[in-house]
This record gives C-alpha cells, sequence and structure tokens, in this order.
C-alpha cells in the first residue's frame, strides 16, 4: 500500500468519526430508575438536558431515597450514551484491522 493511499484512507476515516461525534452530540438518551418514576434525558455529550421526577416522590421525608434514584437515573443515561458510542465507532472501525480493544480519541 502506498502512503498517498494511507493518507487518504486516514483522512477519510477522520472525517467520518468527526461526522459520527456530530451526529452522537445532536442524539439524546434517558435513563431511569424507580420503575420509570426517575427520569433523567441527556445529550449526547453527557449534558443532562431534563429530569423527571414522579410526583409520588416528592416528599420530604424522602428525600435521601430520591437522591439515589436520581443518581441511577442519570448513571443509566450515561451509560447509555457511552454503549451508543462505542457500537457505532465499532461499526465505523470495523474491517480496519485495528487491535482489539483499541480506542480512537472521541
Amino acid at each position: 500500500m502506498n502512503i498517498q493511499k494511507m493518507m487518504k484512507q486516514a483522512q477519510e476515516m477522520q472525517n467520518k468519526i468527526a461526522s459520527l461525534q456530530e451526529k452522537i452530540a445532536e442524539e439524546e438518551s434517558q435513563g431511569s430508575s424507580g420503575g420509570g418514576m426517575v427520569i433523567v434525558t441527556m445529550s449526547g455529550k453527557g449534558l443532562v438536558k431534563k429530569i423527571h421526577i414522579d410526583d409520588k416522590l416528592i416528599d420530604p421525608s424522602e428525600k435521601e431515597m430520591l437522591e439515589d434514584l436520581i443518581i441511577a437515573a442519570f448513571n443509566d443515561a450515561k451509560n447509555k450514551i457511552e454503549n451508543n458510542m462505542n457500537d457505532q465507532m465499532g461499526k465505523l472501525t470495523q474491517g480496519l484491522g485495528l487491535p482489539a480493544g483499541m480506542k480512537l480519541p472521541f
């Protein structure tokens, strides 16, 4: 393989990665906990955009439980974003012959 062809392929891959990053940034993921009583909506960049709390949970004596449910919902949404990113990057880099587990800058 000549160097020009390799450089062209690297540029194409860089363009695809940039496009994928933009696409993921525009997507939203929802995480939930407590059987859907707490829902966190996050951007593809991991920023919290919305939190929904079921009215049944708003009880001052249950404050600590509510805080734990919010954390669980946040973590669920964050994990979904990371899994989506990994899946899409895996599809993009499939067939490049990269070592298993190698992570590209994202």
